[in-house]
């Protein structure tokens, strides 16, 4: 079991429950604890409304993918779920889109651009699948302005070394734009997930500055591992340490240390909106590591304003 507690034991010195407040009240406080004007979440999901439809669609339906119950806290529509975390206090935040299919990923950039346009606290966002249009359209998002790009391997089910990316990996590492890409095998595991193929493509582009999402998890020390061997390798807490994950993998304790060690290369993330539990239990499952204020400081806005420059 990871060094975590349930939202009704041990808390952190001058932390309060998660459960003791409302969402507003515990990230208030949490913020100012650690004199933060606001939070950097790299992790948001922000799609066409037709997309964000399906997936809580397949999350209700509890799909192969997902495998379990799974509740979307935050079901709201789309300018609802901008004031939402605006009022925790995040400052900035993404809009993770990724096709499940050939000729998708375009269309896709097209909209997030517009949404980055008239949305300036989200870092412009583009994607991308493996086909023969991908250098270019990759390009053309780089070009507009794109921050970071989002990958899903589960869930477009390839190889992230598919010769077909050669173009679209060689021109992210020569414009030193942030990829996240979900590699590891959860929550259930695909044919291309898993530290492997990850390990493949940073052999062949060691300059690649990845995010590696939910820690990598459930394979959490092989990702750490790569991590430790790839200094441009980030890892981002999504889901991470919380009740709802520590309950099916949890995050190995002998590993604890290796956070502190790469703390200037932990990003948060939550996830939002489609997570199974408040936002504010998000950041105490950070909290209740006991890993330090500086380290939090760092993984919630420090490391990411860094990365993006901001």
């Amino acid at each position: 079991m990871c060094g975590t507690t349930g939202d009704g034991g041990d808390h952190p010195s001058g932390s309060v429950s998660v459960d003791s407040v409302d969402d507003l009240t515990y990230i208030r406080q949490f913020r100012e604890r650690l004199g933060l004007e606001g939070i950097i979440d790299v992790h948001t999901h922000f799609m066409p409304e037709r997309v964000m439809r399906k997936v809580w669609a397949y999350f209700d339906s509890a799909g192969p993918l997902t495998g379990r119950p799974w509740p979307i806290a935050y079901r709201e529509d789309e300018q609802v779920r901008l004031k939402t975390l605006r009022d925790f206090g995040v400052r900035a935040f993404t809009s993770l889109v990724y096709p499940h299919k050939p000729e998708m990923a375009a269309w896709l950039n097209d909209w997030a651009a517009d949404f980055a346009a008239r949305t300036p606290d989200c870092l412009h966002t583009a994607t991308f699948y493996p086909e023969p249009s991908a250098g270019n359209y990759v390009r053309k998002a780089i070009d507009a302005g794109a921050r970071i790009f989002k990958v899903h391997i589960q869930v477009g089910a390839f190889h992230p070394a598919d010769p077909l990316l050669d173009p679209v990996w060689a021109a992210i590492s020569d414009a030193e734009i942030p990829v996240l890409i979900h590699c590891g095998s959860g929550p259930a595991p695909g044919q291309f997930t898993g530290p492997g193929p990850t390990a493949e493509l940073l052999h062949r582009f060691p300059r690649l500055r990845l995010i590696v999402a939910h820690m990598g998890g459930p394979d959490y020390t092989e990702f750490l591992d790569l991590a430790e061997r790839y200094p441009r390798t980030y890892l981002d807490t999504t889901m991470s340490f919380t009740d709802f994950s520590e309950a099916e993998v949890p995050f190995p304790i002998a590993d604890l240390p290796r956070l502190r060690t790469l703390g200037n290369r932990i990003l948060f993330g939550s996830d939002f909106p489609n997570i199974p539990y408040s936002y504010a239990h998000a950041l105490y499952a950070l909290d209740r590591l006991d890993l330090g204020d500086d380290w939090l400081r760092a993984a919630c806005h420090d490391n990411a304003a860094d990365l993006f420059g901001m």
